[in-house]
């Protein structure tokens, strides 16, 4: 349950807006060795500089997974407050309405999760803006959690989804012509890989609101700051994605595709060339939002930094060198809105 404040539910009022409808490229993940594939390649790159943001589809991750996965993350936000806030044997790290440490609040609860080579880790057991995944794991290994069907299902989901933006990152370098072949999705398949997962709902609209005619903040405008995310929701309107100009498209829903942004890091290994896509969502609808997002990030100590392959002759690199851990613990001291991106340029 989210229950804001009267000033609450103001900080995050907008005024009602009918934004048009965003352009999503499709990247076809199955296309076959040769030319579909080179297509497919030359496709998702072009998406990335002209947005940072695109769907794919034939991505193999089954469709009966991703329905049980929502139906259960669905069961659990309609638990008791008590239940979700910290029941005996809690599955994953619950929050609502606060988001980040910089004050920011949004019409949302949600569960978070480190996802370790060997599992997964309640992230809002440990201050996850500044204890990287594989730390946080260490750190509770003593703890001896028990696991939980909802668990299961979520570490399950999380390998599936994984494996899906690795094939993504392999067909990127493909079509940005570097080698070796996982010289971006390595960063994500490591084991040290600082991966998480993260389940969003965002509940119906309150009456007044609806009636008002007035939008809700879910999730305030922001960049990712991993190098990839992968979303997946259930069918609701609510995502919204901005444009070079700064004005805010609509994201139709898809129950066959999955979604992928550019985030902060990748635009810094392509010197810029991707874009990390600014986005938002906004409820205005009678019906629940629940989205599921997978946040591929590189080992902690990983030197960030843009690839000599892609930086021409004479070419300025935008960028200092970097490293993960570095840059996770300095987005997480702002706003969501902040350019986190500016304080690591030459």
């Amino acid at each position: 349950m989210v229950v804001l404040a009267k000033a609450e539910l103001e900080q995050i009022a907008l005024p009602a807006a009918a934004p048009p409808t965003a352009d999503v490229r499709a990247v076809d993940l199955s296309a076959a060795p040769g030319a579909g594939r080179a297509a497919a390649a030359r496709a998702l790159v072009a998406a990335c500089e002209e947005q940072g943001f695109f769907k794919v589809t034939g991505h193999g991750v089954p469709q009966e997974l991703v329905r049980a996965v929502e139906a259960a993350a669905a069961g659990f936000f309609e638990l008791p407050q008590a239940e979700k806030e910290g029941g005996a044997g809690e599955p994953v790290g619950y929050g609502c309405k606060q988001i980040g440490d910089g004050g920011d609040l949004g019409w949302i609860e949600y569960l978070l999760l480190c996802l370790t080579s060997t599992g997964t880790v309640p992230a809002a057991s440990f201050p996850f803006s500044t204890l990287p995944c594989a730390a946080a794991a260490a750190a509770a290994a003593s703890l001896s959690e028990p696991s939980s069907p909802l668990r299961e299902l979520l570490e399950e989901y999380a390998a599936a989804v994984r494996q899906m933006a690795c094939a993504v990152l392999e067909l990127m370098a493909e079509g940005l012509g570097i080698e070796p072949a996982d010289a971006l999705s390595r960063l994500v398949a490591d084991a040290e890989s600082d991966n998480m997962l993260r389940v969003n709902h965002y509940p119906p609209a309150p009456r007044p609101e609806q009636q008002a005619g007035r939008l809700l903040t879910g999730f305030g405008e922001h960049t990712d700051p991993q190098i990839i995310s992968v979303l997946r929701s259930n069918g609701t309107t609510g995502l919204e994605i901005a444009g070079r100009d700064g004005a805010c498209a609509s994201v139709p829903p898809d129950a066959d595709s999955f979604f992928i942004n550019v985030g902060d890091a990748l635009q810094v290994l392509t010197n810029g060339r991707f874009r990390s896509v600014k986005h938002r969502v906004v409820v205005s609808s009678e019906r629940s939002r629940v989205s599921m997002i997978f946040f591929g990030g590189p080992p902690p100590g990983e030197m960030l930094a843009p690839l000599p392959q892609l930086l021409g002759d004479g070419s300025r690199s935008r960028y200092r060198e970097f490293t993960w851990k570095e840059y996770k613990s300095s987005s997480h001291k702002g706003r969501l809105v902040d350019n986190r991106l500016c304080h690591f340029e030459n």
